[in-house]
């Protein structure tokens, strides 16, 4: 059944070829229902309509038989009657497709009347409500019914018709009834039923087979070009799609080619621009590491004299100083980017433990310095992880140095949570927060939120923690709301693990 169901979903031929095969059963089923039907009424009415026309003819002539007959005598009057079915029933030769019943004499308020026949035609061939209109109204009375033999479980559908018959000798009022057999229409309803059933089964299986062939002409490009797509997606832009003719789907193939050749031309743009880019940075970084170093030692010895300086050309070289310590990180940061973005970084992996981490942050001296109060959360129990060491510090001193800086807030909690597939250690501060745009937006490169991210600092942190994050296989993700505080929270599988679902749910998220 699953199987069926994936079928269902990917297969948009076996789609077209079950509805078109299921809507043409059901027109062809409505259409042959509504032939069958119209048949089957006009095979009956005009058997209806001859058994009638024959009934009363034979009412007729038994009428015409019995005023002949002047007996008196029951016992004379009986055979006479006898001979009377007799022969009518032999009168219209061997080929009689009707038996007679003969009821009576009837007398007022008798339920039980003798019963003559010409066969032996079963109790309940005569329908009881025909026969109480017979007995109780003058005229021709007639009904469907079903007809039975003595001694047969067998029965055939058959018309009854029914008319009264007056013994002007006696007064005596007797009942007769022709049974009509319908078995020959019968036997024709059968064959045009199933001549019905078996041509209506041929042209639904004609119909699902011509829209199989058409869904395959029309889908065969389709799969192709989606086969193409495919490989556009795994960067094979050097595949083309083969052009015949001049129909949508030739155009198509066509739009499709173009379009593969102009992404083609954009990416190699876009790939000579990068490594433009990157080749650039990482040169700049690296040309002024000597001419930065160079400075560095001038305004080591200018900081250290500064107080043989007038106050202005010390502030100038406490200035200095502290400048010089942000462009170094700046080109620190910028190095490590080039990194990513070269795909050049590598992880120095050993066994570590973020629950150890998280109580060594009590600790750190930005926390201490504003006076922050650091609260541990799930920290007793050991959370192993694979993971550098080092990137891993970097993100967590990241972490806490944007939360001393920017959160606001005079108390942090740190939590540490983890599951069978991943570690989450997460930081949160009770300050400033986010908004919904700075929750999409923290992790830009150079991006500082207004005004609480005007403090200094590179712009790079936050962004260079993510790119460590994601080379271990996890995440780093914020939350926050404006005057309630963020959360940041970083996951690291575990080995073999996933970093999904995190062990840590914001209460921002």
């Amino acid at each position: 059944m699953r199987s069926l169901a994936g079928l269902w979903r990917r297969s948009i031929q076996a789609r077209v070829v079950t509805s078109t095969i299921i809507l043409s059963a059901l027109v062809i089923s409505l259409t042959g229902w509504a032939l069958l039907r119209d048949v089957a009424g006009g095979l009956a009415e005009s058997r209806r309509t001859a058994t009638i026309s024959e009934a009363r003819s034979g009412f007729d002539n038994a009428q015409e038989q019995i005023d002949a007959a002047v007996e008196t005598e029951p016992a004379t009057q009986s055979q006479t009657l006898t001979q009377m079915v007799d022969s009518l029933t032999s009168s219209r030769g061997a080929k009689r497709t009707y038996e007679l019943v003969l009821e009576g004499p009837l007398e007022s308020g008798s339920t039980q009347v003798p019963v003559r026949s010409s066969g032996a035609i079963a109790s309940g061939s005569v329908p009881e409500d025909l026969s109480d209109k017979v007995q109780n109204k003058g005229g021709t009375f007639w009904q469907y019914s079903r007809l039975g033999i003595l001694g047969s479980s067998d029965h055939e559908p058959g018309i009854v018709v029914g008319s009264q018959l007056n013994v002007p000798s006696t007064g005596d009022t007797y009942a007769l009834y022709y049974l009509f057999s319908m078995a020959e229409q019968q036997s024709t309803l059968d064959l045009v039923r199933q001549a019905l059933l078996l041509g209506g089964f041929a042209m639904v299986l004609m119909v699902g087979g011509v829209a199989w062939l058409v869904s395959r002409q029309v889908l065969n490009p389709v799969r192709l070009a989606r086969r193409i797509a495919e490989r556009y997606a795994s960067g094979s832009l050097e595949q083309r799609m083969r052009v015949s003719g001049e129909d949508d789907i030739a155009r198509l193939s066509t739009s499709l080619n173009q379009m593969a050749a102009s992404l083609q031309n954009q990416i190699r743009r876009l790939e000579n621009l990068s490594r433009l880019q990157q080749r650039f940075v990482s040169d700049v970084s690296h040309e002024l590491r000597t001419p930065l170093t160079t400075v560095r030692m001038a305004s080591d010895v200018l900081h250290d004299a500064r107080k043989s300086f007038d106050p202005q050309t010390s502030r100038a070289a406490e200035l200095l100083q502290n400048e010089l310590g942000r462009f170094e990180d700046l080109l620190s940061d910028l190095l490590d980017l080039s990194r990513f973005d070269a795909g050049a970084a590598q992880l120095d992996l050993e066994t570590i433990d973020l629950a150890e981490i998280a109580r060594g942050a009590v600790d750190d001296p930005q926390l201490a310095r504003k006076g922050i109060n650091v609260v541990l959360v799930n920290t007793d129990q050991p959370a192993i992880v694979e993971a550098d060491i080092r990137r891993i510090d970097r993100i967590v001193r990241n972490l806490l140095t944007n939360a001393a800086k920017y959160g606001g807030s005079d108390r942090v909690e740190i939590e540490v949570q983890q599951n069978a597939g991943c570690v989450s250690f997460a930081v949160r501060d009770f300050g400033l927060g986010l908004s919904g745009d700075e929750n999409l937006r923290v992790f830009d490169r150079f991006w500082r939120a207004d005004p609480a991210r005007t403090q200094g600092g590179t712009g790079l942190g936050l962004p260079i923690s993510k790119e460590d994050a994601e080379l271990h296989g996890g995440t780093l993700k914020a939350w926050g709301k404006p005057g309630e505080g963020s959360e940041f929270v970083l996951t690291i599988p575990k080995p073999g693990g996933s970093p999904q679902p995190p062990a840590i749910v914001s209460v921002f998220a």
